[in-house]
């Protein structure tokens, strides 16, 4: 999601050039397109939205992987997209944080019945705000109520205003303590960045370390994902990467790329498609967490209505996010928009498929661009998912 997910709803949900498998297919494809060809169709789809640059990774059951990259990185000198290219990963890094909370469960160093004033005494208060009736659990689930008031621009004069802009995390829960909560916890879902910072400071109470620090030593060293990385305050991305772009209505694509994250605690990460890809599989297929906790955080609730517009039939789990295939079952993922970044990804269930789609362009500018945008994108990841599969189309 965006800074946050209302904010991503009313402002920013992004030429095929290549498209190259790095390993070619053992089996020929069935008659219609084969699931390369359709890989290139589908980063085509979303180009020609008017989204500036797509790049996609998809790897099978064997490993092998397929890529398409689509546009231009650069608006100005028409670079090319590099095929793995570095973008901000956004809230897929609530995966990163709900994993490392379930690795403190199970080592026994916290309950997810653990209240927040438990860890936290007294930061969740005021305005009916109480954080001794708020479990981690509610926190990763987005159940808590706490109102999401983090920080975001709608207009160009405000991405300037606030691009440099640096919110400690104690500032950020002072701006949703000013707000009544949206519901009682557990009565409800909202989706709340804000319920993710108190997240970071749980694990750097429970740790002594930052949160950052926590996933770099548990899941990114561990999985051998050297291209996923915390940047902190700096406003740039590693090279290569897209210049990020935000569609803010005709005559008015305003280059985003350059901005601090307004949670660079959570928010200011940034990784490949496929890093991505490998994070999602590991974590499916049951090597980053015991049984029993991977099965809590497939527990799912309905999400509103408001958010079934971007993921229709989705259903939240404990930081991951499961929504239906075409072709029967469902997949598993967490999406990831801002600064002009919107990816969408998926992996099946046990881990086998995978699927990461980048853009480098948000079109925010209206509720018709922003559905757009994700129903491309989720198409490409829902057609490399299916392939396969009897009846996919």
């Amino acid at each position: 999601m965006t800074s946050t997910l209302r904010k991503h709803l009313a402002m920013a949900l992004g030429v095929a050039t290549l498209l190259t498998a790095e390993v070619a297919p053992a089996v020929a494809e069935p008659a219609g397109p084969s699931a390369v060809e359709r890989l290139q169709r589908d980063t085509e789809a979303i180009h020609a939205l008017g989204v500036s640059g797509v790049q996609a990774r998809v790897i099978g059951p064997d490993g092998r992987q397929s890529v398409a990259t689509s546009g231009t990185a650069d608006l100005r000198t028409g670079r090319p997209v590099a095929p793995d290219g570095y973008f901000r990963m956004a809230s897929t890094s609530k995966t990163l944080v709900a994993t490392v909370v379930l690795q403190l469960e199970a080592e026994g160093r916290l309950s997810l019945n653990d209240t927040v004033d438990h860890w936290l005494p007294g930061v969740v208060r005021g305005n009916g705000n109480d954080g001794s009736r708020i479990t981690l659990r509610h926190l990763l689930q987005h159940t808590g109520g706490i109102h999401d008031a983090l920080p975001g621009y709608t207009t160009p004069e405000e991405y300037y205003q606030q691009r440099n802009d640096v919110h400690e995390p104690e500032q950020l829960v002072d701006l949703a303590m000013a707000h009544e909560p949206d519901f009682p916890p557990g009565e409800g879902w909202a989706y709340s960045n804000t319920g993710y910072v108190l997240l970071d400071m749980v694990i750097r109470k429970a740790t002594g370390h930052p949160a950052h620090q926590e996933i770099e030593r548990r899941i990114l060293r561990p999985l051998g994902l050297d291209r996923t990385r915390w940047t902190g305050t700096s406003p740039t991305l590693p090279r290569p990467h897209a210049r990020a772009y935000q569609f803010f209505g005709p005559g008015s694509r305003v280059d985003v790329t350059h901005q601090i994250p307004v949670d660079h605690e959570n928010l200011s990460w940034v990784t490949t498609t496929r890093d991505e890809n490998r994070f999602l599989r590991a974590l499916l297929d049951g090597r980053l967490l015991p049984a029993r906790q991977l099965a809590r955080m497939k527990q799912t609730v309905p999400v509103s209505a408001e958010v079934q517009q971007l993921w229709p039939g989705g259903r939240y789990g404990l930081g991951l996010v499961e929504r239906p295939l075409s072709c029967g079952g469902t997949y598993w993922g967490h999406e990831g928009g801002d600064g002009g970044y919107i990816t969408l990804n998926g992996v099946t269930d046990d881990g086998a498929r995978s699927a990461v789609v980048s853009t480098s362009e948000a079109r925010g500018d209206t509720l018709e661009h922003i559905l757009e945008q994700e129903n491309a994108a989720g198409a490409l990841i829902d057609h490399a998912l299916c392939a396969g599969s009897r009846g996919t189309p």
